[in-house]
């Protein structure tokens, strides 16, 4: 995977990588999210994005909104737990006008009381909508369980309470600590020469003062195992179950990574999707997920099914990881495996917008990207005494926090 590094005195960098196409994907990444909220601020990391959109020095919502759209691109952001994400899609022709945009809304909003109060309704209004979805709403229980008391565990968008109570100063104490030129990588997939990329980034960049590397993050506590059943009006159950995993930096991730393909990753044919779904017919949805943070990862399962086949949907996914703790992959099963999940992983690469992303944050964690054919090489290096080893550590119900939406009984009858 080709790609060059420039980065600005001021500690800010930019990545390119190198495609011969007419449409250009660009991103900006910074490293704040809602982990790095304060307590009683939940939400905040994802109300500054929302408003950055609204009002700068120079131009107002509709400037903004319009200074792509009006040319045929494509704006867009999002907040994760550890980012904050700008990123857009156009023709090459508009790179400097997306990177003046990006400098503008990212460093110059300026956050008027006005648009606070209108966005804060939107948000509330996602929130209830969020709740509204059980199968979202479980996935930010659980993980306010797993991580309980710590910043990891609390909602992205923030609770109606907290929302209701973030001010513009906030807004800016946050933006001061966290947009910070050390923090931020811009990503740009595009066919340009380098000098061009080099003097943007100087012309649009280059001014920022230049401030601290490091980050420093409060690790959260080992979570216990429990279980916690909760009524809801609702039609079906809804269960997840899973911990604490593998941060991004674990000598085993890419063997978890594998093992979670294997078990109810992407596709139809993973073993819980095979056994649950298709043998027995108990759920529409059922999949795994491992995703890992810079000191930690979160490994769950999720299932939906009809209250009265829930408790047998249960004992069938012990029964497959059961299998997995007992049973050492055999050669041909593992090479299966792995074929998958490269194969999986190579075709994620055509999504270009994805792919600059993913490079830019691995650039932000690691200060390196893996190339494709790195990335392959640790998948293929797995053994079957790893993935046994996982399986006995991490694929214990015993060992996990689960969380079961019931339906309430005025909703059986």
């Amino acid at each position: 995977m080709e790609y060059q590094v420039y980065t600005l005195p001021n500690g800010l960098r930019l990545l390119h990588h190198p495609v011969n196409s007419n449409i250009t994907h660009c991103c900006i990444v910074i490293n704040a999210g809602s982990r790095d909220e304060k307590p009683g601020q939940d939400g905040l990391a994802h109300f500054i994005e929302h408003l950055i959109f609204k009002h700068t020095k120079r131009r107002n919502t509709s400037q903004i909104l319009n200074r792509l759209e009006l040319v045929g691109a494509d704006l867009n952001a999002y907040t994760t737990k550890e980012y904050t994400c700008v990123h857009a899609s156009f023709l090459n022709e508009h790179l400097e006008r997306t990177l003046d945009l990006f400098e503008d809304i990212v460093f110059h909003s300026t956050f008027p009381e006005n648009e606070i109060e209108k966005e804060r309704g939107v948000i509330l209004d996602e929130i209830a909508s969020y709740l509204d979805q059980p199968e979202e709403a479980i996935q930010d229980d659980f993980e306010g369980l797993l991580f309980e008391g710590h910043s990891m565990g609390c909602n992205i968008l923030g609770a109606p309470e907290s929302v209701s109570a973030l001010s513009q100063q906030n807004i800016k104490d946050f933006i001061a600590e966290n947009y910070l030129p050390s923090q931020i990588v811009i990503g740009v997939s595009g066919k340009y020469p380098p000098a061009k990329l080099t003097k943007l980034a100087e012309k649009y960049f280059g001014h920022l003062a230049s401030s601290v590397p490091d980050k420093k993050r409060v690790a959260p506590p080992v979570s216990k195992p429990q279980l916690v059943k909760a009524a809801k009006p609702i039609n079906q159950t809804h269960c997840i179950m899973g911990l604490q995993a593998y941060p991004s930096n674990h000598p085993l991730k890419s063997a978890l990574l594998l093992l979670n393909n294997l078990l109810g990753g992407m596709g139809m044919s993973s073993r819980l999707n095979m056994e649950i779904r298709e043998k027995y017919g108990i759920a529409y949805t059922i999949e795994s997920s491992y995703v890992p943070f810079t000191d930690t990862g979160i490994f769950n399962i999720y299932f939906g099914t009809d209250a009265e086949k829930a408790e047998r949907a249960l004992k069938l996914v012990g029964k497959e990881l059961k299998k997995l703790r007992d049973n050492k992959l055999g050669t041909i099963q593992l090479q299966q495996a792995k074929q998958k999940f490269c194969g999986q992983i190579a075709l994620a690469e055509e999504g270009r917008m994805s792919l600059v992303i993913s490079m830019t944050k691995s650039l932000l964690d690691f200060n390196r990207v893996d190339s494709l054919d790195e990335v392959m090489a640790k998948i293929n290096a797995v053994t079957a005494d790893e993935l046994l080893e996982i399986s006995n550590e991490l694929l214990d119900e015993s060992k996990m926090v689960t969380l079961i939406f019931e339906p309430e009984e005025e909703t059986k009858s």
